[in-house]
């Protein structure tokens, strides 16, 4: 539990630790989870794969009890926002995460393209004409960048310093590319996600991101609408960075307005260990040390 540990203790774990999330619990039972998410500089107003973790790893340990029942509830407490989270026993023994996202609103901020395509490493004609570039605007900021094919989404390399520097002056935290082709039969779309200003070259899942995709891909109407009001996304990442992953959005629709939107997926266990604190009386306080 890190109930004790300062803002700027967990970001120092955080930056040790090295991986794009680490989540500190400081407090929790079998309704409420308070939770913190920190990348490697900064403290995340939300993360979706991070809840994933977190949760899956809360069922594990017995602290989340399924209670004879298929599904459990609970509310995360986040320093901004709580979110309702949904978990659901699956026959693979991993429960399904789907965590509850507020719509973004989505912007043009007038980018230069052709300076976009140059940072990302691709040439203008490598976008998709059919759909635009947009700013989704929600717990994170994403530039949506559609492009053709596969074979562009393969060709990129991004200057992270060039993206850094474009960024901020448009508020954004993250570039969110992706196509509708596909390398898996089921998947609606490929991601790759450049979040450099927030600590991390390349996202292998984000469910934030996806969560902004889907809405995105919703507003230009590319993804079928059921007759009960379903949308469902399956999206494939980190295929690039040797960490295939499967992103899953659900949108509830009334009209063409988004009455609910949820992101998700299942958690891998990928490595285990302790981090030792210091206490203030130690002569290496401020140092961390990984078993």
């Amino acid at each position: 539990m890190a109930a004790g540990l300062s803002k700027e203790t967990r970001q120092k774990m955080a930056t040790e630790i090295g991986l794009p999330a680490t989540g500190f619990i400081t407090a929790c039972d079998d309704k409420a989870v308070h939770a913190h998410f920190h990348s490697t500089v900064t403290e995340y107003p939300m993360c979706g794969h991070g809840t994933i973790c977190l949760m899956s790893h809360l069922v594990e340990m017995g602290v989340l009890h399924w209670r004879s029942n298929d599904s459990i509830n609970v509310d995360l407490h986040l320093p901004t926002t709580i979110a309702t989270v949904e978990i659901f026993k699956r026959d693979s023994g991993y429960p399904l995460v789907m965590l509850d996202i507020k719509p973004p609103s989505f912007h043009q901020y007038g980018i230069d393209s052709a300076q976009l395509a140059n940072l990302l490493g691709l040439r203008p004609q490598d976008y998709d004409p059919r759909l635009p570039i947009e700013t989704a605007r929600g717990d994170f900021v994403h530039l949506v960048v559609p492009l053709k094919g596969l074979d562009a989404m393969r060709r990129l390399t991004p200057d992270f310093t060039g993206i850094s520097q474009l960024l901020p002056e448009f508020g954004i935290q993250t570039v969110a590319v992706f196509c509708s082709e596909t390398e898996r039969a089921n998947a609606t779309i490929h991601v790759r996600d450049f979040c450099p200003g927030v600590g991390v070259a390349e996202s292998a899942a984000a469910g934030t991101t996806n969560s902004a995709l889907t809405s995105y891909l919703i507003r230009h109407g590319i993804l079928p609408v059921s007759k009960d009001g379903l949308v469902n996304v399956l999206a494939e990442q980190g295929h690039e960075i040797n960490r295939p992953s499967s992103i899953y959005s659900t949108v509830r629709m009334d009209g063409e307005n988004i009455t609910r939107l949820q992101v998700g997926g299942e958690a891998r266990k990928v490595i285990d260990g302790m981090l030792h604190i210091p206490d203030d009386n130690s002569p290496t306080k401020g140092n961390f040390h990984v078993e």
